[in-house]
Formats: C-alpha cells, structure tokens, sequence
C-alpha cells in the first residue's frame, strides 16, 4: 500500500472521527466522492480498486483538504487479494470500522432478459454477489473480535421494481440486498451493522461512455436522459453526487447506531417507499 498522510481535519463535530474505512471501487465517481466525504469527517479512508491512478488523484484530493488515505490496488473479486489488503489494513490502523463496497459489476441493461444468453444474464450477478460477499466477509473478520463496525452497500433499487429495460439489474441488486440482510441478522449480535442506500440517475456519475458500456447505445444523449428520469420522480429531480455521500456518511456514524438491515431510499422518488 502506499499512502498519504497530512494534518488531521480539527473538527469536535466530525462524523467518522477515528474511524477506519475501507471503500472498494473508491477510483470511481461515487467510491471517490464517499472517500473524500468521510475523510472530511474525520475517518482515514484505504482506497481500493483496479486502478492506481485513479484512486492516486482520489487520494490527492483527501490529502490536498488535510485528511488520511491510503491507497492499494486491489481486485475485489480476488478473495486472496481482498482478505490480504484488509488484513493489511487491520494490522496497520488497529481494526476496520466501516467497509463499503463500491465496484461496479457489468450490467446489461437494454435486451430484454427473455434474449439474454445464459452468460450474459449472470455475469453482473456472479460479480455482484461475489464481490459483495469477499468485501462483507474480510471486513467482518476484523470486526466481530472488536465487537462494532458498519458494512455498507449501494443499489439502483430495481429489486424493488420491474421496468423494462433493466436487463439483470434488477436480480443483481436483489441477490446482493438479500446477502446483506441475511449479514444483517448474523452479524447484529455481534455489534456490526449492515446497511444499504438505493440511488439511480446521479447526475455527476453519468456519461455516454458508461450508459453506453450499461446498455450498448450508442453515443446517447446524457442530459435527455437525466431529465427524463427526473420527471418520473416525485421530487422532480436527480439526486447529486454529494447527497449519496453524506447519506453514505450518516449511515457509517454512531448517529445512525439504531439502523441495520434497511436500506435508505436515496432516489427522490424514483423508487416508491
């Protein structure tokens, strides 16, 4: 691992002081956001993910605003990999407070399921679930001993629904909600919490280039489609980038102590209940 360390942020109000969290896809937009946000907070935040540049500038900017990263190139579908890094990680800060798991899995969205090869339907569900369970587990290990610590994860809330269109999203995010729930009721008595937040249509994690990788449409029209979504909420809008972060953040904290198993909805409506 190599790291990066400056001034602590000196704030008797922060949310995550003196945690440890482990964020998995941290070089992405939202994992980048979550790392930044929770460093603000007070928390030193290990950076995980495939590639060192991008969580090498995530960590820059922790570092830039007086907060603690550390980055690790780590492949979470890896089980070596992801037990070695937070064992690593647990030796190094003294224990893990917070996991959360941020790694994209393949969607294939846009082709009905009825037309899916057998390949493409469990690929997003083979790496979903996978990742899912080695980050959940690893992290676990380390907090059991301890008797405290916060698992979370992240949906688009299509478990909940059945637009069409949503290709394997839709039993991805409901084969990983029920792991995490059954977590939940396993790892309660051991002081761990395991919570969830449901987004879609963040604004500032949306470009061509990825809706395109989602659904295989070429070069779509990214503003079309924000706003398309955004008039089917009930706030009439996306959700940004930083709300997901601090929900992220309100969940991790001691003030959220009474929350497990549930899942926030974090998609201004697009999502009933």
């Amino acid at each position: 691992m190599s790291s990066r360390r400056v001034g602590v942020i000196d704030d008797m109000n922060e949310l995550l002081a003196d945690k440890n969290a482990v964020i998995y896809g941290a070089g992405g937009s939202l994992g980048g956001a979550v790392a930044r946000t929770f460093a603000h907070e007070g928390a030193t935040v290990f950076l995980a993910g495939r590639t060192r540049e991008t969580l090498e500038r995530v960590a820059a900017d922790v570092a830039a605003a007086g907060g603690r990263a550390e980055v690790a190139v780590v492949d979470a579908l890896d089980e070596r990999a992801v037990d070695e890094h937070a064992d690593a990680v647990a030796a190094q800060a003294g224990g893990i407070d917070i996991s959360f798991n941020l790694v994209t899995r393949g969607d294939d969205q846009g082709t009905p399921i009825a037309e899916m090869t057998h390949e493409r339907y469990l690929h997003a569900i083979t790496a979903g679930c996978s990742t899912a369970f080695l980050t959940a587990r690893a992290a676990a290990r380390h907090m059991a001993p301890r008797g405290s610590g916060v698992i979370l994860h992240l949906t688009s809330g299509s478990s909940r629904g059945t637009a069409p269109g949503m290709g394997n999203t839709g039993p991805t995010d409901a084969a990983t909600e029920a792991m995490y729930r059954y977590l939940a009721a396993e790892l309660g008595p051991r002081g761990i919490r395991v919570a969830g937040i449901h987004t879609a249509a963040v604004r500032e994690t949306l470009t061509a280039e990825k809706i395109a990788a989602v659904s295989g449409a070429a070069a779509p029209d990214v503003e079309a489609i924000i706003e398309m979504i955004a008039a089917q909420t009930m706030l009439r809008r996306a959700p940004g980038l930083q709300q997901i972060a601090d929900t992220a953040c309100f969940l991790a904290s001691d003030r959220a102590g009474a929350i497990t198993s549930g899942i926030v909805n974090a998609t201004c409506g697009l999502v009933a209940g």
